[in-house]
């Protein structure tokens, strides 16, 4: 046999220096997904999988759709053991989101409605992030309140755990996106709606958000602008009008709903501004503090990427200062 060169072992300098450089690509290293049990992965229940409910017969599963290591767009599906994954700033200003992404009710993305808020949230804005992997309907799980018991819980998990990670309770607030925007804000008129049994001392602590952030939401179920495909996975084959206009969030608001920070493009060919709209309407019927931007020009899901040349690409600075404005110590 010829003689072949083996390669030499890669020097330990040398491999230190270029993992270096891998992680210091943005959001590759912030796309890595914690191990269960790290002190970034918090799951919501001590069993794991939800009282009342049990395993789908698929494991969950995380898919990367993009091709560039410096713009990674995961989504996460089959989930049976919801969980948070924290981000926390180096000099925490006492604030917190639970931020619940979008994917149309099918699926949760992971980067473009979570990693990639960090630098601008976390690493400028000092928050604290923790982003949901939440339970969706329509993977042979019948019970559609399986979502919105997963975001009460999370809320009232990180109330409850405030005083560990330097987080004030009495600000701590919700960003969905999309159909993530749909359980926020069924988060914020709901908070209180019984839809699971409670187990524990966190269930005692109240979900209401102090405040809630929805980014071109799904709102209607029942109008022209409603979003089909989230329709569909949410409702199912038991779609009626009492159901549509049951989770029609602009028909659920209440005098007990958060103050609001609404935000779409009007260009917004996925799901309507009509959406946001009739939101902001009823929040101002209700009497409900709130805050609407509407921008020419993004689309649908541009989170903080899509927006370079746009006005759009302002929303972060303009949600930071309302929520800043949302404290108890400016509102005194």
């Amino acid at each position: 046999m010829p003689n072949r060169k083996l390669p030499k072992p890669l020097h330990s300098k040398r491999l230190a220096t270029v993992l270096a450089f891998l992680w210091s690509i943005p959001g590759l290293a912030a796309a890595t997904e914690p191990e269960p049990g790290s002190a970034d992965r918090i799951a919501l229940w001590s069993q794991e999988v939800p009282p009342g409910d049990k395993p789908l017969p698929q494991a969950p599963r995380i898919v990367e759709r993009s091709t560039d290591p410096a713009l990674p767009d995961r989504y996460i599906d089959h989930v049976s053991a919801p969980y948070l994954v924290a981000y926390r700033p180096a000099r925490p200003n006492g604030s917190a989101l639970l931020v619940i992404p979008g994917g149309g009710y099918q699926r949760v993305v992971l980067d473009k409605e979570g990693t990639a808020l960090v630098p601008a949230f976390v690493e400028q804005g000092g928050m604290t992030l923790f982003v949901l992997r939440y339970r969706l309907p329509g993977e042979g799980r019948a019970d559609r309140e399986a979502a919105l018991a997963d975001a009460q819980r999370a809320l009232r998990l990180i109330r409850h755990r405030a005083g560990d990670w330097g987080i004030d309770p009495r600000r701590i607030g919700v960003m969905g996106f999309s159909a993530g925007g749909h359980l926020a804000a069924r988060l914020g008129n709901g908070f209180d709606t019984p839809v699971y049994p409670a187990t524990d001392a966190i269930d005692t602590v109240s979900a209401r958000p102090d405040f809630q952030l929805l980014v071109y939401p799904v709102i209607d179920m029942e109008g022209p602008d409603s979003h089909a495909g989230s329709r569909e996975r949410l409702l199912g084959g038991a779609d009626t009008p009492a159901l549509r206009q049951r989770y029609s969030m602009q028909q659920q608001v209440s005098a007990s709903t958060p103050p609001t920070f609404v935000l779409h493009a009007a260009d917004d060919e996925v799901v309507p501004v009509g959406n946001s709209l009739l939101f902001y309407h009823r929040l101002q019927q209700a009497g409900i503090p709130s805050e609407m931007h509407l921008f020419p020009r993004g689309g649908h899901g541009f989170g903080t990427r899509g927006t370079a040349g746009l006005t759009t690409a302002v929303w972060p600075q303009l949600a930071l200062a309302w929520i800043a404005a949302q404290s108890p110590e400016a509102n005194r």
